[in-house]
């Protein structure tokens, strides 16, 4: 009963969190339903379409979840499930969901542009200009990380064809096979709605009708390519889908995939009641395992930079801010968008830790069958419905999977988008909108597809060389720049007489969680080079040295970017308040 009591208290709670300070959020902002938004004034066919509620709910959702609600909070399970539910629900409301909102909001009223725009027009030049490029040394990290990921869940070792079936198809060439054709399904959809004049019911019924037919043909047809050749492909992929009108592509493939994030929720939902009844299953995680772990890690910061996206995530600001507010038809659906989608993240991070509960013994044991978080987020969803040798078990499991791999290969390629949209801001000068009104070598580096390329060849190397040393970066960098993007909306609040108190403890408390993070890790690798221990580990079979140094370049450039970045936020809070006394 404790699974049970555990996801009825926070769904709960987030329920009371939405309804009330949600509410009271969009009342202290200003939100204007009858003021027009960016996707209206500024509509261009390629990136500013204005998209119908649950079409950018699918995207916004399914570009921000990707897997990191999932592999957060069955990481950080190791300190107990009360330190995570506290953090997921908690953090959810007034850390997460003031973030996100915010920064979608902010973002309407700056033209759709990006939170470095915003950092701009309340902070300066240098400041934009800085942001800018720590936002997109974290979008290298989430391109590297989400790349290795995703062709490690579709290689295969199948060397004689392309092409497999029956009996041949392994779990990996399955995945494969439906995630390339749920990309031309969901190009046939937006075809259907936005040059065929279908409506979006049934357009979706025809959708959800394809995603059920490739489903079945994936189960028996593969798609094998080894490693190296996925990484190119995936390379092209989120390159012209970078690029494509959002229409074509970016709309119609999450909204279609945030179906399968739904049903997957409310798969597991099911299941934590059917276990409780059945006994299939029972929740195993210790309430509290104490502040510190046996391999040094502390509650603070590890927790909040652990559990990410299933409280608190920088990423997604940029996805707001970048793609979201581009399309967002009214400023009364940024609520329910904005604030709602995190909280209903927070729920999908409780989901996860009650899974990894029902695992628990064999997760943390020294013969782990998983491997990764995500594989015992779907086993420990499989088990609440029966022992792992039933069918009903196999694809459960084969269906969370493809889900979470779905998910993954979502957050890429809004990320590239999101890189595109940055790397040209970064050489336009104020008045310029475009590369258009650039001159000189700005004109040619504010061009789309030369952002697009360096940004995906840079991630595409990084990702393809050792996932573990990017992803040691990636969950301080995320959450940093949460901290920073918080900074940025409470300036720009204050800069129009806006409420923006509420940014203050949360903006201070990510800022100071992620810089203790950073500077531990700076720590601990200038003592491991120092003491040999680190070279003589590598000497063994363990990481390579070359990522221990990169990992100390690119934590101690993102620190210094940080403290630059907080110094001239104090500066622009002293100036606030300095003319707010006089007035």
């Amino acid at each position: 009963m404790t699974a049970v009591l555990i996801i009825l208290a926070a769904i709960v709670l987030l329920v009371i969190g939405y309804l009330t300070y949600g509410s009271w959020l969009a009342k202290q902002w200003g939100v204007d339903p009858t003021r027009k938004t960016p996707a209206h004034t500024m509509t261009d066919g390629v990136d500013y379409v204005a998209a119908k509620p649950a079409v950018l709910m699918g995207h916004h959702f399914s570009s921000i979840a990707g897997a990191g609600p999932i592999n957060g909070p069955i990481q950080a399970a190791v300190f107990g499930w009360v330190p995570v539910f506290l953090w997921c629900v908690l953090g959810g409301i007034f850390v997460g969901g003031v973030h996100d909102f915010g920064a979608l909001f902010a973002s309407v009223r700056h033209g759709g542009k990006s939170v470095g725009e915003i950092i701009g027009d309340t902070m300066g030049k240098k400041a934009k200009t800085l942001f800018l490029i720590f936002a997109l040394l974290v979008l290298i990290l989430v391109i590297a990380s989400f790349v290795n990921v995703v062709a490690g869940t579709f290689m295969s070792n199948e060397a004689a064809s392309v092409i497999t079936s029956g009996a041949n198809v392994t779990g990996n060439e399955t995945t494969a096979m439906i995630s390339m054709l749920f990309i031309v399904l969901a190009i046939i959809y937006g075809l259907l709605t936005n040059r065929a004049g279908m409506g979006t019911l049934p357009a979706t019924i025809i959708g959800l009708i394809g995603v059920v037919a490739i489903v079945i043909l994936g189960l028996k047809v593969g798609l094998a390519f080894n490693r190296t050749t996925w990484i190119v492909l995936i390379g092209l992929y989120i390159t012209i889908a970078s690029l494509v009108p959002v229409w074509i592509l970016l709309q119609p493939r999450d909204y279609l995939s945030s179906y399968l994030l739904y049903s997957m929720m409310l798969i597991a939902i099911f299941g934590i009641f059917f276990a409780a009844i059945t006994k299939n299953a029972t929740f195993s995680i210790p309430a509290f395992t104490g502040w510190k772990l046996a391999n040094g890690s502390t509650l603070f910061p590890a927790l909040f930079i652990t559990v990410a996206c299933g409280a608190c995530s920088g990423f997604h600001s940029l996805i707001a801010s970048g793609t979201t507010a581009k399309q967002l038809d009214n400023e009364a659906h940024a609520k329910p968008i904005g604030y709602g989608a995190m909280l209903i993240e927070s729920a999908l991070g409780i989901i996860s830790l009650i899974a990894v509960g029902m695992v628990f013994e064999k997760w943390t044991g020294e013969n782990n069958p998983f491997g990764s978080p995500s594989a015992a987020f779907a086993g420990g969803i499989a088990t609440m419905f029966g022992a792992d040798t039933t069918t009903v078990y196999k694809t459960i499991y084969a269906l969370l999977t493809l889900a979470v791999s779905v998910f993954a290969l979502t957050s890429l390629d809004s990320g590239t988008r999101l890189s595109r949209y940055m790397f040209s801001e970064l050489f336009l000068k104020e008045g310029e909108k475009s590369y258009k009104d650039a001159t000189g070598i700005r004109k040619f580096l504010a061009y789309p597809l030369v952002g697009t390329l360096f940004m995906v060849i840079v991630g595409c190397v990084l990702g393809g060389m050792s996932l573990s040393q990017i992803w040691g970066l990636f969950g301080a960098a995320n959450q940093l720049l949460a901290g920073l993007a918080l900074m940025a909306v409470a300036a720009w609040l204050g800069n129009v007489g806006k409420n923006n108190r509420m940014f203050i403890i949360p903006m201070i408390f990510m800022l100071c969680a992620t810089l203790t993070s950073l500077a531990i890790t700076i720590i601990g690798k200038i003592k491991g080079i120092a003491s040999g221990a680190l070279a003589a580990a590598a000497a063994e079979g363990g990481a390579p040295m070359w990522g221990h140094y990169f990992q100390l370049v690119f934590a101690a450039a993102m620190f210094i970017l940080a403290i630059i970045l907080v110094i001239e936020g104090i500066g622009t809070f002293s100036k606030q308040s300095k003319a707010k006394s006089k007035a």
